[in-house]
């Protein structure tokens, strides 16, 4: 069910810069993974101030997918809640614009949180398709990031996920929060569950992140985070009286 009026069960959050390589076929195969669904779903682009054809590509992209430019790169975490706050369906899947993701994981995610009531179903990458170096400072970061923050998630760094949107507008925001959502889902309260999903070599395109600006800058976020989950509270409003 791609072309409704009604207000979509599931939106796919797509942050690109720079992958003009990518799109077209990545467009296609969400249509082919989704193609069997009895719910309507939209897929949302974000142009993260691309300098290449991106823009141009997701322009000519038909519905259900559509696009937000934003006005200049200002980095995944931005282009993620920019789209988040764009996004009209009840659940968000989220994907990384090169490919690596399969979207039929969203599909079986999302059947997942519907069976159990979960809030969030995030991806275990079972085989990771990336090199020695961006495997070993993601399995390091993901480590301390367990350790200092005490929660245990898997794979936090993992993009093929899906999230009650609801949940995700009231996360506090700042430059680098997308290596944490997990974490930070789970510090309001919401329930998590993890499943195994697909990993694959990148489509085309080069990298944004090594080493530099991926451990180093993560680590430091981490005690950001360890300091807003000491200080958080999660509350329910026991009785609300009158208003007049």
């Amino acid at each position: 069910m791609s072309e409704t009026t009604s207000r979509p069960l599931l939106s796919l959050v797509i942050p690109v810069k720079n992958e003009e390589a990518n799109i077209v076929a990545l467009a296609a195969e969400i249509d082919r993974a989704l193609a069997g669904v009895t719910y309507a779903w939209e897929a949302v682009w974000i142009d993260d101030g691309s300098t290449d054809k991106s823009l141009i590509i997701m322009r000519g992209l038909k519905p259900p997918h559509r696009y937000l430019k934003l006005d200049r790169n200002h980095g995944q975490s931005a282009a993620f809640m920019a789209g988040f706050q764009g996004a009209r369906g009840e659940w968000v899947g989220t994907l990384d614009g090169d490919g690596q993701n399969d979207p039929v994981d969203l599909v079986r995610q999302l059947d997942h949180a519907l069976k159990t009531g979960v809030d969030m179903v995030n991806g275990i990458r079972a085989k990771r398709q990336d090199t020695l170096v961006r495997k070993w400072s993601s399995r390091l970061a993901n480590g301390v990031r367990n350790r200092l923050t005490g929660r245990t998630v898997q794979d936090v760094g993992c993009s093929t996920r899906v999230v009650r949107r609801e949940c995700l507008l009231h996360l506090p925001f700042f430059h680098g929060m997308h290596r944490f959502l997990p974490t930070l889902v789970a510090m309001r309260g919401h329930r998590l569950a993890e499943i195994p999903v697909n990993h694959r070599p990148r489509a085309g395109g080069k990298s944004k992140y090594g080493i530099n600006n991926r451990l180093w800058s993560g680590l430091r976020d981490l005690f950001g985070v360890r300091w807003l989950i000491s200080r958080n509270r999660v509350w329910t409003v026991a009785e609300d009286g009158p208003t007049e």
